[in-house]
């Protein structure tokens, strides 16, 4: 299939026939020194068996454990996204808890289904991110951040302005917001990475509506965001911008998949925490500053919010 290549294997094989070969129903192979049991009777006791020992609190982030088979699907697509269609076999591996790189409207990101706990904990080994590291979310509209988040301020009479109206105005875009978790976000995600005793108990979670026509599709296609971080190289703070690269050196590491949308320029995204007073912009990237927006060299308590944001109401 064109513009989909298998890597990590002396032979050539096509991704039609292995992407078929996982679609269908799953079946052991037999395997030298393994004794099988070919009695459905006791297959079924078994299985019974295994289910009466989960966690039933568990059940809410499952999802099923990605069986990699030693391959890397690499995939490139057209940047316009006009071949969408490639995307379909890295939609499908995301679902099953693969954990791969795709484009966003900044940089490439290190990505993997919010619901699948075995595949965050697989990405944070891959790029060697501590339990206290943040973890970010792409979200596809405005209701996953309400779902996953306690949303934008809205004017609380506390000092809160209403931003939702001003926010709309730059996402999709190359923005982070810092918000406050909801319940629904699994424990992996909240903290934006601090461990302070001052901070500890906030639980907050950068989100991302990336302004690009792959990413934008892949979330399209999925039932939830994706937990998301940057690439960078393994031993400095630098990002990676060829996705042939990242291939070559993360899927040594254990990557599942690269989305190649070409080379992109190392600008990150602008980070803004929302869960002060005003908008404050922790980290300067590709995003402008806008008029509602304070950093930290701006005199707060000098701006008021009707400054900030002229047409709150």
């Amino acid at each position: 299939m064109a513009g989909m290549k298998l890597y990590g294997s002396e032979s050539t094989h096509s991704l039609s026939f292995w992407y078929s070969f996982a679609a269908a129903s799953p079946r052991l192979a037999p395997c030298p020194g393994r004794v099988c049991f070919d009695c459905a009777k006791f297959s079924r006791l078994r299985v019974l068996a295994m289910a009466a020992k989960r966690n039933p609190k568990r059940l809410k982030y499952s999802a099923p454990r990605f069986a990699k088979e030693n391959e890397l699907v690499y995939v490139e697509v057209d940047p316009s996204g006009t071949e969408n269609w490639k995307l379909e076999p890295v939609i499908e591996l995301l679902k099953q808890g693969a954990v791969g790189v795709i484009p966003t409207d900044t940089m490439y990101a290190l990505v993997c289904h919010l619901r699948s706990q075995s595949a965050i904990e697989r990405l944070r080994r891959i790029k060697n991110i501590e339990p206290s590291k943040p973890l970010s979310i792409l979200c596809r509209s405005l209701r996953d951040i309400d779902t996953y988040t306690m949303g934008f301020p809205r004017g609380d009479g506390q000092g809160h302005a209403n931003i939702f109206r001003a926010v709309k105005q730059c996402l999709p875009g190359p923005y982070t917001f810092i918000l406050t978790a909801s319940k629904e976000l699994p424990k992996q995600c909240v903290r934006y990475g601090t461990t302070t005793a001052k901070y500890a108990g906030r639980k907050n979670v950068g989100v991302r509506m990336p302004d690009d026509a792959i990413c934008q599709a892949i979330l399209e296609k999925m039932d939830a965001p994706l937990i998301s971080t940057s690439v960078k190289w393994p031993k400095e703070n630098e990002w990676m911008i060829d996705p042939v690269v990242i291939a070559d050196i993360y899927g040594a590491e254990g990557l599942d998949f690269v989305v190649d949308g070409g080379i992109r320029v190392a600008d990150p995204s602008t980070v803004v925490d929302m869960t002060g007073p005003y908008p404050k912009i922790v980290r300067l990237g590709k995003g402008p500053k806008l008029h509602w927006m304070v950093t930290e060299d701006d005199n707060e308590s000098a701006v008021t919010v009707d400054e900030l944001i002229p047409s709150a109401t």
